[in-house]
C-alpha cells in the first residue's frame, strides 16, 4: 500500500498525495521537454580535469513520465500526462504558450511525434501500476519503466501508421523515416535515462518508506 492509497476491501481511494505527484509529474514533463540528456566520460578520467559531455540525442520528457509512475503510481502519472497534453493542445491555441517542442495547438495532431506524446498517458498508467504491485525492488522498477517505454513506442508507431494510411499527417517524413527518427534513434538514449530514473526512484522510495 502506498502513502496516497488506502484499501477498503478491493477499492483504492485516490488521495491528495496522488494529486501532488500529478502536479510534480506535469512540471517535470514540461521541464524535461526542453532539457537535453547528456552523459559524461568515465569517472576515472575526471581527476585529470578531462570531463567531457556527450548528448544522448533525447530529452528528459519520457524519463519524467516514467519517474512519475514509479513515484506517484498509475493515477498520478496518467493524470499528469492528460494535463500535459491538454495544456499543449489548448493553451497554445488560446495564448500561444508553447508546451510541445514544435509548438502546440490542435494542428499538432498532424505532427508525426504526437502519437508518442499520446502514448504518455497509458505508459504512465502501466508503469505506475507495475511499480506498485509489490514492495519496491530495483529490477521491478526497471521492468515497469521498460514496459512504459514499450507502450509509448507502440502507441506512437500505431499513430504513425494510421496517419500515413489516411494521408492525414505531416508529409515531410516517409513512414520508414518517421519510424527511424522517432523510435529507432530514440530508444538507446531513452533506455539509458530509464536506468537512471529507476535507480533514483528506488532510492527515493526506500528513503520515503513506501
Amino acid at each position: 500500500m502506498t502513502i496516497y492509497q488506502r484499501r477498503y476491501g478491493t477499492k483504492r481511494v485516490f488521495a491528495p498525495f496522488g494529486l501532488l505527484w500529478a502536479l510534480i509529474g506535469l512540471i517535470l514533463t514540461i521541464g524535461g521537454t526542453w532539457l537535453e540528456a547528456f552523459v559524461t566520460n568515465a569517472p576515472w578520467n575526471w581527476s585529470q580535469g578531462n570531463i567531457e559531455f556527450y548528448s544522448l540525442g533525447v530529452n528528459f520528457q519520457v524519463g519524467a513520465v516514467l519517474f512519475t509512475g514509479c513515484m506517484g503510481g498509475r493515477h498520478a502519472a496518467a493524470l499528469s500526462q492528460i494535463a500535459y497534453l491538454s495544456l499543449g493542445l489548448f493553451l497554445f491555441e488560446s495564448f500561444g504558450f508553447q508546451v510541445f517542442t514544435q509548438g502546440g495547438g490542435l494542428d499538432y495532431l498532424r505532427e508525426p511525434s504526437f502519437g508518442y506524446l499520446l502514448g504518455f498517458v497509458p505508459a504512465g498508467w502501466v508503469c505506475g501500476a507495475l511499480a506498485f504491485r509489490a514492495k519496491p525492488r530495483l529490477e521491478r522498477l526497471v521492468f515497469s519503466c521498460l514496459s512504459g517505454l514499450a507502450v509509448i513506442h507502440l502507441v506512437g508507431l500505431v499513430y504513425l501508421v494510421l496517419t500515413h494510411l489516411f494521408r492525414w499527417g505531416d508529409d515531410r517524413f516517409s513512414l520508414l523515416n518517421a519510424i527511424a527518427s522517432f523510435s529507432v534513434s530514440q530508444i538507446p538514449g531513452q533506455v539509458m535515462i530509464i536506468c537512471a530514473v529507476s535507480v533514483i526512484a528506488y532510492a527515493m522510495r526506500r528513503l520515503m518508506f513506501y
